[in-house]
């Protein structure tokens, strides 16, 4: 199967992924393609880039192989379900993807296609793969998280109409960052100094409520947690426009972990971490350091669990974390004094301190790598 040029659209790429096959058969060979492995040995990480992604290994698989047999019958019926969503121009989710091919295989074979939604997901991103390109290139959506304020337009263009959204003027709900920040949609008239990434959606609501954005002339967002490929794909796109990304997350291993699948991508989505992963991003806090300079804050730390610790420790052990002196300082603290602080803590001496925290740090430039 020849390889697949990632500059055609997305539907001249799956119709040759097809077609390809379909001349193999036609040629008396089994029908097969060829995808990255995706497996944690051929992950590395690209230094010079400053992010997770792929090595060089590669997989086929191949129809007439026993084992993959079922896997590949189910990729193939994935692809062709694209295929059409892109014909007809219609969206659906990941999970409206499963319902379409939750179907028996046959009336005297008592097996379905699919029986759960987590056998179709991985299949998803080793299609992806395969055909380097994105779910949503391939009209495939997941579910919206993350909000953003501050001075910037959005041009969505849905169906027959082209929206205008003002990201200024959406109260305290914020925009709601969707899936697919990519077709259809333009960003413009982006007038901010930088980025502020808050970890949890409470912390961003306070600090809207303060019009923290727009004093301070920010593009303010909330991933509400783990951040979602949609949102930190918008956080990749703001850094390509010039803009400094500062994240604000809890201080304890979860939080930071948080903040390093932003910054480097994630092995999970290693193949995408060139359009999703901002290596530029710097973290500006919650930090062990900060219980040290805020005295307030050493009667608001809690205990960590077994479970904290394990994560601290795992951090340690990546080499593109570990290689970060101050990270390593960071994560020994909380091994060694098994504290952690919640970002919310900052509003102990008073409600609008989390706001002075935000502009000292960035205007002593006090971020971590």
């Amino acid at each position: 199967m020849s390889k697949i040029k990632k500059e055609s659209g997305a539907i001249d790429q799956i119709s040759k992924f097809g077609s390809d096959m379909v001349n193999e058969i036609y040629g008396n060979k089994s029908p097969y393609f060829t995808a990255p492995v995706r497996s944690r040995s051929n992950i590395i990480y690209d230094d010079k880039e400053g992010l997770l992604t792929l090595g060089k290994s590669e997989e086929e698989r191949n129809f007439m192989n026993i084992a993959q047999t079922k896997k590949f019958m189910q990729t193939i019926a994935i692809a062709s379900k694209c295929h059409t969503f892109l014909k007809e121009n219609l969206h659906t989710s990941i999970r409206g993807l499963f319902y379409q091919l939750k179907y028996s295989l046959g009336e005297d074979i008592d097996e379905n296609l699919f029986n759960e939604q987590s056998e179709s997901n991985p299949l998803i991103e080793d299609l992806e793969a395969a055909l380097g390109l994105k779910r949503e290139d391939l009209n495939l959506s997941a579910d919206r998280k993350g909000f953003l304020a501050g001075n910037m337009r959005v041009i969505d263009t849905f169906g027959d109409e082209r929206l205008e959204i003002d990201a200024s003027k959406q109260g305290r709900s914020g925009w709601s960052i969707p899936s697919d920040v990519d077709n259809n949609m333009e960003f413009i008239d982006v007038k901010a100094k930088y980025v502020l990434v808050v970890e949890k959606d409470a912390v961003w609501q306070r600090l809207n409520e303060d019009k923290f954005w727009q004093k301070e002339n920010a593009i303010l967002i909330t991933p509400k947690g783990q951040a979602s490929r949609g949102t930190r794909r918008l956080i990749r796109k703001l850094s390509d426009l010039g803009l400094p990304i500062y994240v604000f997350n809890d201080c304890d291993a979860w939080g930071w972990y948080i903040y390093w699948t932003i910054k480097t991508g994630s092995m999970n989505l290693a193949y995408i971490s060139n359009e999703i992963a901002t290596p530029k991003a710097r973290f500006l806090g919650v930090t062990m350091s900060d219980i040290e300079n805020y005295d307030f804050l050493k009667k608001l730390t809690m205990k960590t669990t077994d479970i904290d610790i394990k994560r601290a420790q795992e951090m340690l052990s990546y080499p593109w974390i570990s290689k970060h002196k101050e990270w390593v300082i960071e994560l020994k603290k909380v091994i060694q004094t098994k504290t952690k602080l919640e970002q919310d803590s900052l509003q102990g001496p008073k409600l609008t301190f989390i706001g002075e925290y935000i502009r000292e740090k960035i205007k002593n430039q006090t971020f971590l790598p």
